[in-house]
């Protein structure tokens, strides 16, 4: 289960996990969104999982954040008008630290920004944004944000040297809240 938590070429089962603990049912398809819920009007709601893997052996850190690959004006029109829920994780070495949810909205300008430098006429065929990307920084303020999970603080703690400094007050924080309940 570690190897396939930490595998670098594939997120599936950090998906699977993050899309389970906020409560959406996983959708196996490749291409398209990676959960869905019934809501109380009846209507879906979609999800899309940007879970972050982090290895001691290299120099990155978690930042909260996530990207859209090969990102086009149509696809972002299509998110923009579903308006479906991000949901950002966070693991070190596989191992889960956090998972946060909050409505495609937060972060639609910080993408917008980005297809408007690459694509500024629109969208040109067989040309892609490689990576749209956005991090905690991006998103921190919604109003709409959720916090699904987060690990105890001395757990928390172990993990300080993988996490940027703004992502781990914020997980700090909430972590401490939860361990007050």
């Amino acid at each position: 289960m570690t190897a396939y938590m930490n595998d670098l070429n594939s997120s599936f089962l950090r998906k699977l996990v993050t899309v389970s603990l906020a409560g959406y049912s996983h959708i196996e398809k490749k291409v398209g969104y990676n959960g869905m819920r019934h809501n109380t009007y009846g209507k879906p709601e979609y999800c899309e999982a940007k879970p972050q893997n982090v290895r001691i052996d290299r120099k990155r850190k978690l930042n909260g954040g996530g990207s859209f690959n090969d990102y086009t004006w149509e696809r972002f029109r299509k998110d923009e008008k579903e308006d479906p829920n991000i949901l950002t994780s966070g693991f070190v070495e596989g191992k889960l630290v956090f998972v946060y949810e909050f409505p495609f909205r937060c972060i639609k300008e910080r993408l917008r920004e980005q297809l408007r430098r690459r694509f500024p006429d629109g969208d040109i065929p067989g040309q892609y944004l490689r990576s749209a990307s956005f991090t905690f920084k991006h998103y921190k303020d919604c109003p709409a944000l959720r916090r699904v999970f987060v690990v105890p603080p001395y757990k928390l703690v172990e993990y300080r040297g993988y996490i940027t400094r703004p992502l781990f007050d914020a997980l700090l924080k909430w972590s401490k809240e939860c361990e007050k309940v």
